[in-house]
């Protein structure tokens, strides 16, 4: 089996932010398609449909800018990015954050919104399924965090 080089810590922050630009790109993209494809038609969506989509895809946005930023103020700062590893490699945030769900539960999270942002600007009833399975997840991911970070 072939073994990758170890990178640094630096390249790995660099890393996340062009894959931070990529998501950006393609969810600007996606939303193009959509509308080309007759999606988000106001006479179909209710207003909860409508403020859904819209939280979900300007805040995805936001919270992807935002997080480019901070990794380029650790990248700027040494002291920044030795804190941040740190915090990174505690086994207590990585017990709990294995503990709630982990990397599969959080992929599931994304795969949701991607659901759910889609279903709301084409089918209200698969809209409606979809965020009630994404409230359940997000539920579910909350109260065993909780339960095992007070244990």
């Amino acid at each position: 089996m072939k073994s990758f080089p170890r990178s640094t810590y630096s390249e790995k922050i660099r890393r996340r932010i062009r894959l931070s630009w990529t998501i950006i790109v393609v969810m600007l993209i996606y939303m193009v398609v959509v509308v080309e494809l007759g999606g988000g038609d106001s006479r179909i969506m209710s207003d909860f449909a409508t403020a859904a989509s819209r939280i979900i895809f300007f805040g995805g946005l936001i919270y992807l800018v935002s997080r480019i930023c901070y990794h380029k103020k650790l990248l700027k700062n040494r002291q920044l990015l030795k804190d941040h590893l740190r915090a990174e490699q505690d086994e207590r945030n990585q017990y709990l954050h294995d503990k709630s769900g982990g990397t599969v539960l959080d992929v599931l999270l994304i795969c949701l919104l991607f659901m759910t942002f889609t279903a709301a600007l084409f089918d209200m009833a698969a809209f409606y399924t979809a965020v009630s399975v994404l409230a359940l997840a997000v539920l579910l991911k909350l109260v065993f965090y909780y339960i095992a970070s007070h244990t």
